[in-house]
Formats: C-alpha cells, structure tokens, sequence
C-alpha cells in the first residue's frame, strides 16, 4: 500500500524468502512510479535486478526500470534496450512479449 492506503501490488500464497523480498522491493518500486518518483523508482527497480537476479522479478524490474528511464528522457533507446535484453535473457516471459512493440 502506498501512504495514502492506495493498494499498489498484491502478493497471494507462500514464497521462497529471495522470492518474497523481491516482490516486496516491486512493491515499493511500485509506490514510488505511482508517486511519480521516477529516479526513485528506476532505483528500486534496478536494486531487483542486482540483489535477486535468479528471481521470477526480474524481468518486470528489467521492463519498469526502463520504462523510468524513458519518462524520464524520453529516449526510445531506454525502450529499444529493454526490449532486446528480454528477448535475449527471458524470451518466454511475459515481459518480453509486451516489451516486443518497442524492439527497433
């Protein structure tokens, strides 16, 4: 929940501790992209991906990290990039499929 009792993720049923701390960080990457916080966000995002990268976060952190980086410069390449390390790291993921529309 963000501070105003906003609900910003959901996490249902029992995870792995790695597991569970990276959804947590999501959470509040999450937060912080609904505040429009964005360097916050992208920050929060990339800690993800540094401190849980056997997670099943990781790809959505990878997608929403770059998608910081882009409203905040409005630089496609943030987009082009994203796009073509999830297709190369996670091909089945979902994140790869809605990622897809930006590969260059």
């Amino acid at each position: 929940m963000d501070p105003n009792g906003e609900e910003r993720r959901r996490i249902e049923g029992y995870l792995p501790k790695e597991e569970f701390r990276a959804q947590l960080e999501m959470g509040l990457a999450r937060v912080a992209l609904m505040r429009k916080q964005l360097a916050e966000a992208e920050e929060r995002y990339a800690r993800v991906v540094e401190n849980y990268p056997r997670t099943k976060a990781v790809p959505e952190a990878l997608y929403w990290r770059n998608v910081c980086r882009y409203n905040q410069s409005h630089d496609a390449t943030a987009l082009q990039n994203v796009a073509r390390e999830l297709s190369e790291r996670f091909p089945e993921s979902e994140w790869s499929v809605k990622a897809s529309v930006w590969a260059a």
